[in-house]
């Protein structure tokens, strides 16, 4: 009882001087942790502070009683913003626009919109997502003004985004940095209100998917003001379900959008004994049929995470609540577990992996006239994952000359179509220019994919990895676009001979080599190449050369 004491004394002084947190942030700070699932700090925290009347718990939020103001829903006010940022990062990316409107009594009342100057270059993929140009953003304020301004703007009103964790990582990350303190409250996050509220009616709560669900005017855009302006309007249509079902205050709101413990929960028990190594995994049901397979770095850490209080994409949910066992087969690598990985996804077809699930997973253009056709039959051109976006390059392609097809790699008739795409764009014939985007759209990815593919196809590489047998390692040879060996390399002389096997084999293989990348191939190819560009610190990558692998086997 005295240590439950001391606890809430302890929780008490951290929320007088840090104000409301979320349940896992009081949950870390109170027992001493660096990872809680936010499900069992809610429970913790919960039971530890039932009957103390200094601190109250509000769905994810703990707080001060007397502090959390909890107005009717129809008087509330809310401040819905979110952010456009250079990547995915909160540590390394920065934030580029920042938009935000205020809702009051349940109808947009104000707005808030800057530009913001990161102070790093603009990636070509953010550029074309959002439309943002870099000299633009040269031009904003830097993001210390434009922060003071928004909290100014904001003021004491909850802090409502999208997918919160991911604006409120960037926010307060920038926060920290410029005078060294966190954001009050939590923030309330639609997404997560979304999936509580919509249960069983609909499956994606992204933002797009939600406006077009409740039938939104905004449209969301990748901008950070008409995506705020979005999420506001799902937010009112949001309340109105939740005063459906009975919340009358901002803490019945919160509560609704607080992370519930989840079924599968009680299964977590099932992935007792993993070891902390690389290797591969198997979801069984009650028949011990497989129903998903993966893959992991770190066993134990992937499987635990399976049952926090994180929803998993849909297929993998249910495969988990039809769970019965896990099988996990430890590897020396996380290279070999991936290649092992793609090998049983195609061997036993389990129903969770999206990969299974993509029957047509490569199809080819072919040229017939002066038409280009979209074929299952294997040509140059290919493959592309998708038929929709294979079908628009192909209409793309229809009128290209002979020197631009076979400059095709370097652009092809790209320069052409864009030019093309500008003149309709500025002769306001925006419904011609809208499916002439589209189809160009495709043709870049389709050229990008092609390149990569070519690029991947001229490697020749020895990875060398540690095997599962200690003191052994393994060497895996990638020639013309595939693995044609893996050979085991034992300590001591024995490991020379079998490099010269694999460098034979790979030998062999270049005389065969066709023109032509199966699906299977080009996904090996992909992985491979995350592997290639980005080796993890035991994987060594070496040129197709005897004495240099045997020298790095040496070292």
């Amino acid at each position: 009882m005295q240590l439950a004491l001391d606890a809430l004394d302890r929780l008490v002084d951290t929320l007088e001087e840090r104000g409301a947190l979320s349940a896992a942030d009081a949950a870390r700070s109170l027992f001493a942790t660096t990872s809680i699932p936010d499900g069992l700090a809610c429970s913790l925290l919960t039971e530890l502070t039932a009957g103390d009347s200094r601190v109250v718990c509000s769905g994810a939020t703990v707080s001060l009683t007397g502090t959390h103001a909890d107005p009717l829903l129809e008087e509330a006010e809310f401040v819905v913003f979110d952010l456009e940022t250079t990547g995915l990062s909160a540590g390394r990316d920065r934030i580029c626009e920042l938009g935000a409107v205020r809702v009051r009594a349940l109808e947009p009342v104000d707005s808030f919109q800057s530009l913001v100057n990161p102070g790093v270059a603009l990636p070509e993929p953010v550029a074309r997502l959002t439309g943002l140009r870099e000299l633009e953003l040269r031009r904003a304020p830097p993001v210390a003004d434009v922060l003071d301004r928004f909290l100014a703007f904001a003021g004491d009103e909850l802090l409502v985004a999208h997918n919160a964790r991911f604006d409120q990582r960037f926010l307060e990350q920038q926060l920290l940095l410029l005078h060294g303190r966190r954001l009050s409250e939590p923030l309330l996050c639609t997404a997560a209100l979304a999936r509580r509220l919509l249960e069983g009616r609909r499956r994606r709560v992204g933002l797009a998917s939600l406006a077009d669900f409740f039938g939104v005017p905004t449209r969301p855009c990748h901008r950070a003001l008409p995506d705020a302006e979005a999420t506001a309007e799902v937010l009112v249509r949001l309340i109105g379900l939740a005063q459906e079902l009975g919340a009358r205050r901002l803490s019945d709101l919160r509560a609704l959008a607080a992370p519930r413990k989840r079924r599968v929960y009680d299964k977590r028990s099932l992935a007792r004994g993993a070891p902390s190594r690389p290797g591969v995994y198997l979801f069984r049901d009650r028949h011990g049929q497989v129903l998903y397979v993966g893959r992991a770095r770190d066993l134990r850490a992937r499987l635990r995470s399976y049952f926090r209080s994180e929803r998993q994409r849909p297929s993998v949910e249910a495969a988990l609540l039809a769970l019965e066992r896990i099988e996990w087969r430890v590897l020396g690598s996380e290279l070999e577990a991936a290649l092992e990985e793609l090998r049983l996804i195609r061997e036993l077809g389990p129903p969770a992996n999206s990969r299974s699930r993509r029957r047509e997973h490569g199809v080819y253009l072919r040229r017939r006239g002066d038409h280009f056709v979209v074929t299952k039959t294997a040509t140059c051109l290919g493959p592309v994952t998708s038929r929709r976006r294979a079908s628009l390059a192909a209409r793309a392609l229809a009128s290209s000359t002979a020197e631009e097809l076979d400059g095709l790699l370097e652009g092809g008739p790209l320069p052409r179509l864009r030019a093309r795409l500008s003149h309709l764009a500025e002769n306001l014939r925006y419904e011609e220019a809208a499916r002439l985007l589209d189809r160009v759209e495709a043709l870049e990815h389709v050229v990008e994919r092609l390149r990569r593919l070519e690029r991947l196809r001229t490697l020749q590489l020895c990875l060398i990895a540690p095997a599962i047998e200690p003191g052994w390692q393994k060497a895996f040879f990638l020639s013309g676009g595939r693995v044609r060996a893996v050979r085991p390399l034992p300590p001591g002389a024995g490991a020379r001979l079998e490099v010269e096997t694999g460098l034979a084999l790979c030998r062999t293989a270049r005389e065969r080599a066709g023109d032509t990348v199966t699906p299977d191939e080009a996904e090996d190819l992909l992985l491979l190449d995350g592997f290639v560009r980005r080796p993890p610190p035991e994987l060594a990558v070496l040129p197709l050369d005897l004495e240099r692998i045997v020298a790095r086997l040496n070292a």
